[in-house]
């Protein structure tokens, strides 16, 4: 299996509000940037959308070293929550939904096509390819001609 580096991060202006994702996808020598931008979304909406990008852009099962600077998204996966979250019916406990059903179970069909190993990093503290994926979704957020619709309740 290939071995790829992924770096992701949200971004949202107003939450909600408009919201952008960057993506950094390293593998060897190559690099490739994604940025998409949404009219009307979340935060957390963009975290996990961010590393659905990078993973979808894969066109083989790879072994994939995952960077987030969002816990929501780390813990997710590596604490088994969306797991979880999935199997009660999309309940974080009995009376509470758990929030983007719609981005978890494409995430998670993701991470069964990839091994995927989770780091977190803490965000705005000097690592390179995370400022540079928070830099490619708030300026996504500005191209407003760009927007595409992200279609969710919460």
């Amino acid at each position: 299996m290939k071995q790829v580096t992924l770096y992701t991060d949200g971004a949202c202006s107003g939450n909600p509000g408009p919201g952008g994702t960057g993506t950094v996808l390293l593998y060897g020598t190559h690099r490739r940037e994604i940025a998409h931008a949404y009219r009307q979304t979340t935060n957390n909406r963009m975290e996990i959308l961010s590393v659905i990008i990078g993973l979808e852009a894969l066109k083989e099962p790879c072994r994939v070293a995952l960077y987030s600077d969002s816990r929501y998204v780390i813990d997710a996966i590596e604490k088994g929550w969306a797991l979880r979250w999935r199997a009660n019916g999309w309940k974080r406990n009995k009376k509470d939904a758990a929030l983007n059903p719609d981005l978890w179970e494409r995430l998670l069909g993701l991470l069964e096509r990839h091994e995927v190993a989770c780091h977190w990093v803490k965000g705005h503290a000097g690592n390179a390819e995370n400022e540079r994926c928070d830099v490619l979704a708030r300026e996504a957020i500005t191209r407003t001609d760009e927007w595409l619709e992200d279609v969710y309740e919460n």
